[in-house]
C-alpha cells in the first residue's frame, strides 16, 4: 500500500479526487489506504483503480511495475476526466447505490437533493447550512461511538411531526429516558428559564471536559507513537514495512503490557 500511495501522490491524485472517482466519501478512501493489502478492497473499488491506473493481467502490470511518463500520467487524467464527465461533470459526486435497498436508495437521493437544495440559496443562508452540515456530517461519523446521536435525531423527528412519538427504534428505555431529559432541557431554554450568566459555569465544565478529553487522546497518540519507537529500537528496524509489520505490532503489545516505555515512569 505504500506504493500505491506514492504513485497517487506522484500522480498528483488528491484524497478528494480519488473518492470522486470510486463513489465513495474522503474518509472512506483514507480506510481503503490503511488497508494491509489491495484484496481487502470492495472488489468493484479495486477494480475502478486497476481501471484508472490501467493495470491488468493482460498488459502485466502491476504498481510496483508502473513508471509515471508523461504519456501515462496524461492517459490517468483522461481517464479521471471521462470519469467525471459521465457522473454529471467535474466536481459532482458519484455514488454507486447498486448495493443499497430500494428504500435505502430513495432515501440517499433525498438527502442529497435535500442538501444540495439548502446549499445552493442567498449567501447568508448558504453559509450557515454548510456550518450545519458540517455538523450533521461530524455527527454521522460518531454515530457508532455515540448512541445519543440517533436519539437526537429521533427526538427531532418526532418534535417536528414527521414521527409518531411512542415509535422507538432503538433501546426504547435509553431512548424514552434522554427524549425525556432532552424535552425538559428545550422546555427551559425555550421558555426563557435559562441564560447565558445562569449557564456560564456549566458551560465552562463543558469546554473543560472536552480539553480534558483532547489532552488525553494526544497523550495517548504520543505514549503509542513512543512505543513504536521503543519497538523499532529494540528490534533493530528502522521503520516499519510490510516485511516486518506482524513482527513490530507483537512487540509493540509485548512493551504495552510490561509497561516498560522509555522516557515514562509509574505514577
Amino acid at each position: 500500500m505504500n506504493k500505491l500511495n506514492e504513485l497517487l501522490q506522484e500522480l498528483g491524485i488528491s484524497k478528494v479526487r480519488l473518492a470522486k472517482y470510486l463513489g465513495v466519501s474522503r474518509q472512506m478512501v483514507y480506510n481503503y489506504l490503511e488497508l494491509d493489502d489491495l484484496n481487502k478492497w470492495p472488489k468493484e473499488k479495486k477494480i475502478l483503480l486497476f481501471k484508472l491506473l490501467d493495470i491488468s493481467e493482460d498488459n502485466g502490470n502491476t504498481i510496483d511495475k508502473i513508471k509515471v511518463t508523461t504519456d501515462y500520467l496524461m492517459n490517468v487524467e483522461n481517464r479521471l476526466n471521462q470519469s467525471a464527465k459521465n457522473s454529471g461533470g467535474e466536481g459532482e459526486s458519484y455514488l454507486d447505490l447498486k448495493s443499497l435497498s430500494k428504500e435505502s436508495q430513495t432515501l440517499l437521493t433525498d438527502i442529497m437533493n435535500l442538501l444540495r437544495e439548502r446549499l445552493d440559496i442567498e449567501d447568508r443562508k448558504k453559509d450557515e447550512n454548510f456550518h450545519a452540515f458540517s455538523y450533521m456530517y461530524h455527527m454521522l461519523q460518531s454515530m457508532d461511538n455515540v448512541p445519543e446521536i440517533k436519539y437526537i435525531f429521533g427526538y427531532m423527528s418526532k418534535a417536528c411531526g414527521f414521527t409518531n412519538p411512542e415509535e422507538y427504534k432503538f433501546n426504547e428505555d435509553k431512548q424514552f429516558i434522554f427524549e425525556g431529559i432532552l424535552y425538559s432541557a428545550l422546555t427551559l431554554y425555550n421558555n426563557g428559564g435559562a441564560s447565558r450568566s445562569k449557564l456560564s459555569e456549566s458551560h465552562r465544565r463543558f469546554v473543560q471536559e472536552i480539553e480534558k478529553q483532547k489532552e488525553e487522546k494526544l497523550s495517548r497518540t504520543q505514549q503509542l507513537n513512543t512505543i513504536r519507537i521503543q519497538a523499532l529500537k529494540e528490534l533493530g528496524y528502522s521503520k516499519i514495512d510490510d516485511s516486518n509489520a506482524s513482527e513490530i505490532f507483537e512487540k509493540i503489545a509485548e512493551i504495552e503490557s510490561r509497561g516498560s516505555i522509555v522516557g515514562t515512569t509509574d505514577k
